[in-house]
């Protein structure tokens, strides 16, 4: 054959295939990624306060139908209820947040502070109507809005050593009271000598416990994103003395501080990444023992480590049977049962979280706690 005609032919030849592979090539524009991912909650390693590891078994996933994100962060979920709040009313907001939680127990680990955030702005949008303010329904996430907005009230007063005996009378409340002890570190700008001056202000002894709960729950997980409100723990005394202040403290003070001290050691070793860090803190509480700190620093531990991980409550029993006392395993299990009853407020939590737990002897100290003040959160 000709090289002329052997070049029109394959020329033919390849033509005719390329119109066939235009005929049966789909053409459809495929579908366009999703333009953005959904925020998934970071480790308090990533800078956001009250961050925390994203639950086991989520994957990233886009928005749901509502137009909330699939995985809440603090932020996200913060961010929501403040604007609802302003375009609406505190109860909205503190009733949306109720069954957010109780929907996706992981959100526990942050929803305090964000009450207290409501809390706060409450007060600045009802003009210090410290009534009106309270009104609304205010027990959802361990009464953190009420915490908040006796925060609030008692920062802006001109004389809060005299205002801070008014705020919660006459019923004087364990959750205000606890509240008004928030607000002293607020005052007293995070000293605490100052902040406990203003809690001995009290003329019962059972209120100068309640207030010192929220002096030291500040001191150690201060919720606020504002310098002035951040924990004064100086590392050289930390090294010095690795439950500072507590054993400082005088004996009435004490406990609330050795109960509150696990707070900051575990956001310290990155609990949200670092599930180990809640055994270790056990380990870490027999430090107190000498001082007689050791049993209120494991309830502590059993109280965070309930908090954290709320949504895998057997787990976290699991951590309390790690210590190698039996007292502490007992302390452990009186914490856990105590924020538990804090967050679910229902006369059948108790024994709900009791059945869950497959240890038996942390079964047998669950089953047998109480008589923890009602205001631990």
């Amino acid at each position: 054959m000709q090289p002329r005609i052997f070049a029109i032919l394959t020329a033919l030849l390849l033509g005719v295939l390329g119109l066939g592979s235009v005929a049966v090539t789909d053409w459809t524009p495929a579908p366009a990624a999703s333009a953005a991912l959904v925020e998934q909650p970071a480790g308090t390693a990533s800078g956001e306060p009250g961050g925390t590891a994203k639950p086991a078994g989520t994957q990233s996933a886009s928005a749901t139908p509502t137009g909330d994100p699939a995985v809440w962060t603090r932020s996200t979920l913060r961010n929501k209820l403040m604007t609802e709040m302003e375009q609406t009313d505190p109860g909205v907001a503190l009733a949306d947040l109720d069954k957010i939680t109780k929907a996706q127990p992981y959100t526990v680990r942050f929803c305090h502070p964000i009450a207290h955030e409501l809390g706060h702005a409450a007060v600045k949008r009802f003009n210090a109507d410290f009534q009106k303010v309270i009104s609304y329904p205010h027990e959802t996430c361990a009464a953190g809005y009420l915490h908040g907005a006796v925060e609030e009230m008692l920062a802006a007063s001109k004389t809060p050593e005299e205002d801070l005996l008014k705020l919660c009378a006459p019923k004087n409340t364990g959750p205000c009271i606890h509240g008004v002890g928030h607000g002293t570190m607020f005052i007293a700008k995070q000293d605490v000598p100052t902040a406990r001056a203003l809690c001995n202000k009290f003329p019962t002894e059972q209120n100068k416990i309640r207030c010192s709960e929220g002096l030291f729950m500040q001191l150690f997980g201060p919720d606020e994103e504002d310098e002035k409100a951040k924990a004064n723990l100086p590392a050289d005394k930390i090294a010095a003395e690795p439950l500072y202040p507590c054993p400082e403290q005088p004996a009435l003070f004490q406990s609330a501080c050795y109960f509150y001290a696990p707070t900051f050691y575990l956001s310290s070793h990155d609990y949200a990444n670092h599930p180990e860090v809640f055994a270790e803190a056990l380990k870490w509480c027999l430090n107190a023992k000498a001082g007689g700190g050791s049993t209120d620093c494991s309830r502590g531990v059993g109280s965070r480590t309930m908090k954290y991980n709320l949504d895998r409550e057997d787990w976290a029993a699991q951590q309390c049977a790690t210590a190698s006392e039996g007292s502490q395993r007992r302390a452990c299990a009186e914490g856990l049962v105590s924020y538990y009853t804090v967050n679910y407020t229902d006369g059948g939590a108790a024994a709900r979280l009791c059945a869950k737990i497959t240890n038996k002897e942390i079964q047998g100290y669950c089953r047998s706690a109480g008589g923890l003040s009602a205001t631990l959160d």
